[in-house]
């Protein structure tokens, strides 16, 4: 039976299945330019994945390659990453830098770049043109949605029996950089209109958009506009192969005004636009390079816009993050940017001028991969062979996860059926991943516990005037969902659960007394 890549509602959590079964993406994304050379994936990129655990890779496919003449199409390079893709074992999720990458229309073919008339920039409020075609601009949009149904069908073509492509980004990091409107002529008109009823109804305000909006007018024009542009390009697409698309969000952050960062991309604060204009978008994405990267996904993850982290930092607290998007909020994928990079040695690794950085709130520490791969590597192996188990028991009471949020966070606490746990953190270390861990109450006093950098006690209730030791305590691994025990730790290790910087998992049995 042939089955495309959809998302499904299990027990209430949103979870992709690939070929009918549920399918975690343990992901990475590559460069922005590796996938421009099937040369240079196959000498540079497949060989640095390997030993990473990793079941997908975030692979970039560009508009100026698939029409490099208007309505001629070549699927050259796109039928080799499939083909390649194959051939390593790994499935893709494709972005399509269409229109707009980084807020900018950088990858659009060069016949429509030089035609600015009918293919026309955003303006700032001086009149100065930006490199960013407006979302008004319907002669693009619709070029856009014809190029995107055409690469969809033909994906259906050489790969629905396959399924090597599960998900499609639709454009990356959209938004307006610069400037927080449009002010070409055709947005000024637009922008004195009555606001759609839809929106009217939503917020429950009318008027044109100043009127309606005040000082968020300008942000949620360009954010109703970039929607209504991906649901047109999205909906034609799915229409030929409806596997499941998204699109990604540069945050809003310092200096916090619409244009510093990309104005109208999907940040949180206007999800209700987008959720309610590009309702054929599964979710809304964070891109992740900031230091406070457990709030962002703690933001982004709610009811109706299951977690998807198409680009996050690279560095050894990574895979604590992961564990963390997995455990508590039941992540669709997890994907560190630049991932052939964990093939490299920390010290040839490229990372942007300080300045950069600086301008765009990027912690420099995000790129220092020191031991980076060894550990993320683990940590996908462990929550893969766990999967079974973790199917099981994600968003029940039975399974609980932490990672440490700040310098100030010293630990948590959990309460289970029968026992309480303090987790204590250890301190963040250079070039060490962070106190992280999944753990998973099997029986009343048996407990599965996966993590790092913690130390675990297990405490009674509360009022219950007994003490509580191990039974028994064991190392061990899991594979396909197996507990495959190793040492027991009966001895002086079991004054408490310690786990060091390598992801473990142990397994314990407690009693009272």
């Amino acid at each position: 039976m042939r089955h495309i890549s959809e998302i499904k509602i299990d027990n209430g959590i949103p979870t992709l299945y690939v070929k009918g079964e549920p399918f975690l993406a343990l992901s990475g994304e590559i460069h922005n330019s590796s996938a421009s050379s099937l040369q240079f994936m196959e000498e540079k990129v497949w060989p640095g994945l390997k030993g990473l655990h990793m079941n997908s890779v975030i692979v970039p496919i560009y508009w100026e390659t698939i029409e490099p003449a208007e309505g001629v199409y070549n699927y050259e390079l796109l039928d080799g990453l499939i083909a390649q893709a194959r051939e390593n074992n790994m499935h893709l999720i494709l972005l399509w830098f269409g229109l707009w990458k980084n807020s900018e229309s950088m990858y659009v073919p060069g016949w429509m770049k030089k035609d600015t008339e009918t293919y026309f920039r955003v303006r700032k409020v001086n009149g100065e043109p930006i490199n960013t075609i407006s979302p008004l601009c319907q002669a693009a949009v619709e070029k856009d949605a014809m190029v995107f149904a055409n690469i969809m069908a033909h994906i259906r073509s050489v790969d629905e029996e396959e399924s090597t492509v599960i998900i499609m980004q639709v454009e990356n990091e959209l938004g307006l950089l610069g400037t927080s409107c449009d002010y070409s002529d055709q947005a000024k008109a637009a922008f004195v209109e009555q606001i759609p009823q839809e929106l009217a109804d939503a917020y429950e305000v009318e008027g044109d958009w100043k009127k309606a909006f005040k000082t968020d007018a300008e942000e949620y024009f360009m954010a109703y506009y970039f929607a209504k542009a991906l649901e047109k390009i999205t909906a034609a697409g799915q229409k030929e192969y409806p596997i499941p698309c998204y699109t990604n969000a540069w945050l809003k952050q310092y200096p916090w005004y619409a244009g510093s960062y990309p104005s109208g991309g999907p940040v949180k604060e206007v999800h209700k636009i987008w959720k309610l204009t590009a309702p054929s978008l599964f979710t809304l994405a964070p891109d992740i390079y900031v230091s406070y990267v457990p709030e962002v996904m703690d933001e982004y993850s709610y009811e109706g816009n299951p977690l998807f982290v198409p680009e996050v930092r690279k560095d050894a607290v990574t895979a604590s993050y992961c564990l963390y998007a997995f455990g508590k909020h039941n992540a669709i994928c997890y994907s560190p940017f630049g991932i052939e990079d964990l093939a490299l040695d920390p010290a040839d690794i490229d990372k942007p001028p300080m300045e950069v950085m600086i301008a765009l709130n990027i912690d420099p520490s995000a790129f220092d991969i020191t031991g980076s791969r060894e550990i993320l590597g683990q940590t996908y192996k462990l929550i893969d062979e766990m999967k079974p188990l973790y199917m099981n028991y994600r968003g029940t009471e039975h399974l609980q996860s932490y990672v440490k949020k700040s310098e100030t966070d010293y630990g948590t606490f959990f309460r289970f059926a029968e026992y309480d746990v303090t987790v204590s953190y250890a301190p963040k270390m250079p070039a060490k991943p962070l106190a992280a861990g999944i753990m998973i109450e099997l029986a009343e006093n048996q407990f599965l516990i996966t993590g790092m950098m913690s130390t675990i006690t297990f405490r009674p209730k509360a009022g219950e005037n007994v003490k509580v030791d191990f039974l028994k305590m064991e190392e061990g691994e899991i594979v396909n969902g197996e507990w495959k025990p190793g040492r027991i730790l009966n001895g002086d290790e079991k004054m408490a659960v310690k786990l060091g910087e390598m992801p473990k998992c142990y397994r314990v049995e407690l009693f009272k007394y």
